[in-house]
């Protein structure tokens, strides 16, 4: 799948913690760090593109889009990166701009992706599958939301119609406790590179 054949390293080691950010409560995990060496970060782009079964990645902002745009370069099987972006920075046409009600540990968003970064992808017969990616899975509402809004759109093609369906969801860090996972098995397989 990627270029090179990388060796696991240990990239758990790398990551830092901050209590009670972005509020009292939340044990933030500061994934920043696996971006300061090159030699680190191209191994983990190489073994996060390995995990993805899909050639359409979803990925939301922002620190999920510092992970999966690589995969484009050094993976042959990722193709497409469908930006899941925040209110207001996505310039859309009438018809292409998808809102998503999420739930974050720390409260209710939303956001938004255009069903035309999903078309510029690759179906596989009538379905565009999809890879969700994201750096970090807690209680597993952004991906679980994201989810359900692309799988209830179709994608217009040439007047072709086509499904889009989660193949499966791909993390860099999963915090096992948050039992993030369990509400996401239900949908597609969830795989981590990094348990804590």
């Amino acid at each position: 799948m990627c270029l090179n054949n990388s060796s696991k390293m240990d990239y758990a080691s790398k990551l830092k913690f901050y209590k009670d950010f972005p509020i009292e409560g939340v044990n933030f995990v500061d994934i920043i760090p696996l971006m300061q060496d090159k030699e680190t970060f191209a191994s983990l782009t190489e073994d996060l593109g390995k995990l993805c079964d899909s050639p359409n990645i979803a990925a939301p902002e922002a620190r999920g889009f510092l992970f999966a745009a690589p995969m484009l370069v050094k993976c042959p099987n990722v193709v497409n990166v469908i930006p899941m972006r925040k209110k207001g920075k996505l310039p859309y046409t009438e018809g292409d701009l998808v809102g998503v009600d999420i739930v974050k540990e720390y409260g209710k968003d939303q956001i938004y992706f255009r069903l035309s970064d999903v078309a510029a992808g690759k179906p596989e017969g009538d379905v565009f599958y999809v890879t969700f990616f994201d750096d970090v899975l807690a209680t597993g509402g952004t991906a679980e939301g994201i989810a359900e809004g692309l799988e209830q759109h179709k994608v217009v093609i040439d007047g072709k119609s086509y499904g889009i369906k989660v193949k499966d969801f791909v993390f860099l860090v999963e915090i096992d406790f948050l039992k993030g996972a369990e509400k996401l098995k239900g949908i597609a397989p969830v795989k981590s590179l990094i348990h804590i």
